[in-house]
């Protein structure tokens, strides 16, 4: 039985593609009350009503809203598996997904999906705004109609994009591809190392070449175990060796991301190598991801990143940290053998990386 209450917003052919849009939280769901000055959470079930553009889409539109919406700062792997349970419960009746979704954490919820529901052949899209939707210049409306639009878009009775992606702005991306880059500019998110699934204008204009194409023969599988016994640890000039220790001296550590310079390089210091030796030895994974937005990681192409290399962290090669501390999450979760996680580790998964 469906746990949550699905309410439509407008009314279509019974055959029209169906719509889920599920709200999480955030800035695009919320408009100012006149008499208090104060944000409160938009009406959906008036959402036609305020956007009449949605009944010319052609699409029935439901809607459903997570009991307690949140802040996206305060996701957490619980809100990732309620959301998994909620596509998967309803995964049959509607023709793709859009989730409303805070943008702070949106590409680590995004990269998180995408790990847990594998043999996606339905599209599943995030978006947001940088401005709530009942204001004026508001990002919302545009961001709103456009990832409707893209979720209930087929091509020969196929989802066109049956992937986990972020709508924002323009531009249609991979979501374990992206980053945020934006507080302040309607440009929020941008993936780097990933081309655009496509990009938006005056049309629709899909990358078909950069679209995963989903095995028909294979049912989608998902996923809801987590493990977030994890932590990230982020080099600079100047770390020292007990705050290095400290770190990880967590009794409950099973798994790092350990964000280096460059493509992979970190201090060559011998105190710093023995803690990585140490750690290993205690079944701790490492990951080893880079700092900068663009290239990839190359373990042993410079002296600094050959030890490490040698010793046994996995190279997370262009992976996004969000992808990187989700797909973790998600392999710990998994498998409880070491062998297996760092298998996980080292293959595309969801196109999240280069091979």
């Amino acid at each position: 039985m469906n746990k949550y209450q699905i309410l439509k917003i407008n009314s279509l052919a019974e055959n029209a593609p169906k719509v889920l849009i599920i709200y999480t939280g955030g800035t695009l769901g919320m408009v100012y009350d006149n008499s208090t000055g104060s944000l409160v959470p938009f009406k959906f079930e008036q959402i036609v009503e305020n956007i009449p553009e949605l009944n010319r889409l052609n699409l029935e539109l439901c809607f459903l809203a997570l009991p307690n919406p949140i802040d996206s700062s305060n996701v957490s792997p619980k809100i990732w598996i309620e959301l998994v349970e909620i596509i998967e419960n309803n995964y049959s009746d509607f023709q793709g997904f859009v989730i409303l979704h805070g943008t702070d954490t949106m590409a680590y919820s995004a990269s998180a999906l995408s790990f847990m529901i594998q043999n996606l052949s339905k599209t599943v899209v995030f978006t947001g705004a940088q401005l709530p939707i009942g204001i004026p210049r508001t990002d919302a409306r545009e961001n709103l109609i456009t990832s409707i639009q893209i979720a209930g878009s087929t091509l020969n009775e196929k989802s066109i994009v049956p992937e986990v992606c972020i709508y924002f702005n323009g531009r249609l991306l991979r979501g374990n591809r992206a980053k945020k880059r934006e507080s302040s500019q309607f440009d929020a998110f941008d993936s780097e190392n990933f081309p655009y699934l496509a990009e938006i204008g005056v049309n629709i204009e899909y990358n078909f070449l950069n679209i995963k194409i989903q095995d028909k023969n294979q049912a989608p599988k998902f996923f809801k175990n987590i493990d977030d016994n994890v932590g990230i640890l982020k080099l600079f000039p100047g770390i020292n060796q007990a705050f290095v220790q400290n770190f990880f001296n967590q009794k409950s550590l099973k798994g790092v991301v350990l964000e280096t310079y460059g493509s992979g390089n970190a201090l060559s210091e011998t105190w710093f190598l023995e803690i990585l030796e140490k750690a290993l030895r205690d079944n701790v994974i490492i990951l080893n991801v880079s700092q900068c937005t663009g290239g990839r990681v190359i373990m042993g192409k410079y002296q600094t990143s050959q030890k490490m290399k040698e010793m046994g962290l996995i190279s997370g090669s262009d992976l996004t940290l969000e992808a990187a501390i989700t797909k973790l999450m998600w392999a710990l979760g998994k498998s409880d053998e070491i062998l297996a996680v760092k298998n996980l580790l080292e293959k595309d998964i969801s196109g999240e990386r280069s091979i």
